[in-house]
């Protein structure tokens, strides 16, 4: 069922200017029968200007006069010859300026170490495109030779939660493949579980962990020093 387009500033006009009941102005604008009760109580909602539905299409003065004279009843909303707005799907990520040039890095250290990634995959996990992505594999990228395969999470492109997502469904997808083709499933690249917080329990295959090295000591330097 279609909603006002301003859901809490209908009620409040309704409930300044009708005898509806709290359950019937609820229903009408997609509100709780004790947010309705709230707004006749002025407990919230306070100063707001009460829009009519009336004027902007949305219900006749017959339908309400109808409504109030039945509790039981629900107002019934006019159809609008306007088109209703859609929700725009998600977009590739954004990526900021400064880390755009280490997404040729980001695409090799994915290609190297998860190959059963898609191109899609890629894409939607570091927003870069599908022509990038070819070229960084058969190596006619413009800067193959200067590309360090390096993690999109340690260059801050990707979480290791979404890598982490992103590889299961990759996965799943390769064995199914196997299943309908008759081979054995793929070997699983390994992937450290995400712990709390979205950290990796353990450094990405392929990227080095980061040790504390003790500084040596000078053969020169005398140990009573």
């Amino acid at each position: 069922m279609n909603k006002p387009l301003m859901p809490k500033a209908t009620a409040v006009w309704l409930v300044e200017n009708t005898a509806l009941t709290f359950d019937q102005i609820a229903d009408f604008c997609g509100l709780h029968m004790l947010e309705v009760q709230a707004i006749a109580d002025e407990e919230v909602a306070i100063g707001m200007q009460g829009m009519d539905p009336i004027v902007n299409g949305q219900v006749t003065k017959e339908e309400i006069v109808r409504c109030e004279g039945d509790p039981s009843t629900r107002l019934d909303m006019l159809k609008s010859d306007i088109p209703q707005p859609t929700a725009r799907g998600a977009g590739p990520r954004y990526t900021p300026l400064s880390k755009r040039q280490d997404k040729p890095d980001a695409i090799a250290w994915l290609l190297r170490h998860y190959p059963e990634l898609s191109d899609a995959q890629i894409g939607r996990l570091i927003g870069t495109t599908k022509p990038t992505i070819n070229a960084v594999r058969d190596r006619s990228h413009w800067n193959s030779p200067n590309l360090r395969p390096r993690s999109p999470v340690e260059l801050g492109l990707s979480t290791h939660e979404d890598l982490s997502i992103a590889l299961q469904k990759a996965q799943k997808a390769a064995a199914r493949k196997a299943k309908r083709e008759g081979k054995p499933p793929p070997q699983p690249s390994q992937f450290p579980p995400v712990a709390e917080g979205g950290e990796p329990k353990q450094p990405l295959s392929g990227v080095e962990p980061q040790t504390d090295t003790a500084v040596p000591q000078n053969p020169f330097q005398s140990s009573t020093d």
